[in-house]
């Protein structure tokens, strides 16, 4: 017999009596993770100990606190060796998350990322699609240095991942004399600051050069209100993002957040920000009860109540959402259950008053902010396009022609960072953004990328431009199929397909994940290619650039070898058919993809009866 009685309201059930600072009712079966955060004293646990006991990683609770802190244990899955009559080993190293708001740098700060990335971990930099930088291949006894680096250059690890508000997203264009844009950014920096976790243990485990392992007494306060006053002493169900976008600038997706403040704006002056809640991206394939979303229009807020409907979103989120199933544990999930008026309404009695109707105003543009751009003060920014956000050098033939020879990307940062001191930021895109440049930086800038055998953004395809990928292989441990390895060499393999078709100058969104998952936002995309399984994949159609609609299956279980054939397939079919000035996924929404199949399916035998 189930010791929970049937009159004991579910987890997520909107009928439930709010719960206390985050804490579970003591009916409430709760998930693995919300047993090792309710036992963690506020994200401390066992780490401390765990991190000097010369094991090569942690135990199975302090993994789960782990990302909180901004880590992850990983292993690389190509290098496990195999005993005889054993398991295989596994080679455990930490990827560490820098947390950056607005993906805002000075110089300095990204030559100390880079450096870091050289010393401790694989030498390489990753630029994220929520605007952070991860470094890979971290070993244990370099972890703690790693985080105490980070925060010497005056920035953070802490809530880059974890059952917390992860890195604040905003639009990173650097447009000075812009009362709009700089209240903007101001307000998503105090945003990030505001959600911010509070506890010590952070402090107390990376920025201590205490390395004893004892115990100690990171939490504290009583009930946890004044150490945890919004997340409580168990945090949130599960992850939660956060962007602030304009309606013409959408460079952020902000319709694939949890939370969304897009701003409404007349005359050079902020009247406001609709709130969009409940965005995600993320699918289990084996739970049929998961699925992707995008945020839904909630209401309007002054300025001075972003705050605050924050504040109480995250609130709900926290006293509602699932702590029993982490499949459907998303904010999205809570809105579901719920229903969107019952959601409101409990988000508006714990914002204490009513919320206004959503202003009409929503995205219609889109902006990636790559190339040469006046920044408003006689000064310019450029955008320098990133290949899936990936620095590195090599001296390696690698899978084309395209890339062979000298690609020092790494190299010619670290020049134009030390000698010319820009401004840095990071885009949505996993991209740069160089600002406060004078006009003869142009030519000197394009002088060192091309030394080290870097093209310009400028000479990239515009298919290469508005494509990204995951990690994936071989460091995720989602992840069942190749991702941001192989999709240059597909881009090189669809460049000449697009040329032929006459669209090489067409932008739509293409997007490339190793897992269901989604961290490269595969399903609001024009083109999304989502890892099925190894070697596999399936492409999904008809969402569009400005990323406030969903695509949906084209096909399913494509080998990646059929993956351009199939691409230029269904662009053969959108040259041959699409209205004036109709973008691909709108066409392929137009047109719906059971038909978009026929035609192209069609084309490819004619193609094969030709070849």
């Amino acid at each position: 017999m189930s010791d929970e009685t049937p009159s004991t309201p579910a987890l997520g059930d909107p009928a439930a009596a709010p719960l206390t600072a985050g804490v579970p009712a003591p009916a409430a079966k709760v998930s693995g993770v919300e047993l090792a955060k309710i036992a963690s004293n506020y994200l401390l646990g066992d780490i401390p100990q765990e991190l000097v006991d010369g094991a090569p990683g942690f135990g199975k609770a302090s993994i789960h606190l782990l990302k909180n802190h901004g880590t992850y244990q990983q292993d690389d899955r190509e290098t496990r060796k195999a005993r005889e009559g054993a398991k295989s080993l596994r080679e455990i190293s930490f990827m560490v998350r820098t947390r950056i708001p607005g993906g805002k740098m000075t110089a300095a700060q990204m030559l100390a990322e880079i450096d870091l990335g050289d010393e401790l971990a694989n030498g390489t930099v990753r630029l994220t699609t929520r605007q952070g930088i991860q470094h890979h291949g971290i070993v244990k006894g370099d972890l703690k240095a790693t985080i105490q680096r980070i925060n010497e250059i005056q920035l953070s690890t802490l809530a880059a991942c974890g059952d917390v508000e992860r890195n604040v997203m905003c639009c990173p264009a650097p447009l000075r004399n812009n009362p709009v844009r700089d209240q903007m950014q101001t307000m998503a920096s105090r945003l990030a600051e505001h959600l911010a976790p509070q506890t010590r243990a952070y402090h107390e485990i990376w920025l201590t050069d205490s390395d004893t392992g004892e115990k100690t007494l990171a939490g504290g306060g009583s009930a946890g209100k004044e150490i945890e006053p919004i997340y409580g002493p168990t945090y949130l169900p599960r992850k939660f993002k956060t962007a602030f976008g304009l309606p013409e600038d959408n460079c952020v997706d902000i319709y694939a957040n949890d939370l969304g403040f897009l701003v409404v704006h007349e005359a050079g002056k902020i009247l406001g920000y609709n709130v969009l809640a409940g965005g995600g991206m993320g699918v289990t394939p084996s739970a049929a009860k998961t699925f992707p979303a995008l945020a839904k229009r909630l209401g309007f807020v002054p300025e001075e109540d972003v705050l605050a409907i924050a504040t109480a979103i995250v609130e709900v989120q926290r006293d509602f959402g699932n702590r029993s199933d982490r499949k459907v544990a998303r904010l999205k999930y809570t809105i579901h259950t719920m229903g969107l008026e019952n959601f409101r309404a409990k988000v508006e009695e714990y914002f204490g008053k009513p919320l206004l109707p959503c202003h009409p105003s929503d995205v219609h543009g889109f902006d990636d902010h790559i190339g040469w751009h006046e920044q408003g003060n006689g000064k310019f920014f450029y955008g320098l396009n990133v290949e899936n956000g990936r620095i590195l050098d090599t001296h390696k033939t690698q899978d084309s022609e395209k890339h062979a020879g000298d690609f020092r990307l790494k190299t010619a940062l670290r020049q134009i960072l030390k000698e010319i001191q820009p401004g840095v930021r990071i885009t949505a895109h996993q991209s740069l953004l160089f600002t406060d440049l004078h006009i003869t930086d142009r030519v000197r800038i394009t002088e060192i990328l091309h030394a080290h055998g870097v093209k310009t953004s400028e000479e990239i395809s515009t298919l290469r431009r508005w494509s990204m990928a995951c990690v994936a292989l071989p460091t995720c441990s989602l992840a069942v199929a190749e991702s941001e390895r192989v999709l240059p060499g597909l881009i090189d393999s669809l460049e000449p397909e697009v040329a032929k078709l006459g669209l090489s100058n067409d932008a739509f969104t293409l997007r490339m994940t190793g897992c269901p998952n989604a961290c490269a936002r595969p399903y609001n995309c024009d083109i999304g290619i989502v890892g099925r399984t190894l070697g596999k994949y399936t492409i999904f159609l008809g969402g569009r650039l400005l990323g406030d609609r969903l695509n949906v299956i084209y096909k399913d279980v494509v080998p990646f070898d059929e993956l351009c054939k199939e691409i230029t397939a269904v662009l053969a079919c959108y040259k041959a058919e699409r209205t004036a000035a109709e973008t691909l996924g709108d066409f392929c929404h137009r047109k719906g993809v059971d038909a978009v199949r026929v035609w192209a399916d069609e084309w490819l035998a004619g193609a094969r009866g030709h070849g």
